[in-house]
């Protein structure tokens, strides 16, 4: 007898995958986030986490702090190369505006998150999920320049 493994939205999971439905649903929405974090996984930053599984200990730690569901859920998505190798390895937030996101809070560029340890990811996690605004104090960030005219 076959395990059939499903999804957190309903649907079959393909043979070798975690989440990839068996049958592509084009009309399905994908599931609700809150924010979305992006974390560079390119050559140089994965390089500064020393062999270390970053999205996987991250998903454990929103997971413990039961925001890997609902409506303040965060997702971890790894990227290539944002570009950004100065500032050491970089994340970008995406906030979902279009339902419970803080506009103050999309698109910032974190740098040095290679320095951060557990209880500074907690700390940000919980900060975007009341929705309290990034400051450049607690949270380093890459500066952005201006367009030239």
């Amino acid at each position: 007898m076959e395990n059939k493994i499903y999804n957190n939205m309903g649907s079959e999971v393909a043979d070798g995958f975690i989440c990839k439905p068996k049958k592509l649903d084009p009309n399905k929405p994908i599931m609700h986030f809150k924010t979305q974090l992006f974390l560079c996984d390119g050559e140089r930053c994965s390089k500064t986490q020393k062999g270390k599984d970053l999205a996987g200990m991250l998903r454990d730690i929103i997971k413990e702090l039961e925001l890997h569901k609902g409506k303040n859920r965060i997702k971890i998505s790894r990227t290539n190369c944002f570009g950004a190798c100065r500032f050491r390895q970089v994340a970008v937030t995406f906030e979902n505006t279009k339902v419970n996101g803080n506009l103050a809070n999309n698109n910032i560029w974190l740098k040095n998150i290679h320095k951060y340890d557990e209880s500074k990811w907690k700390e940000l996690f919980l900060a975007l999920s009341t929705n309290e605004d990034l400051s450049e104090d607690l949270y380093a960030q890459v500066p952005m320049s201006e367009i030239d005219e």
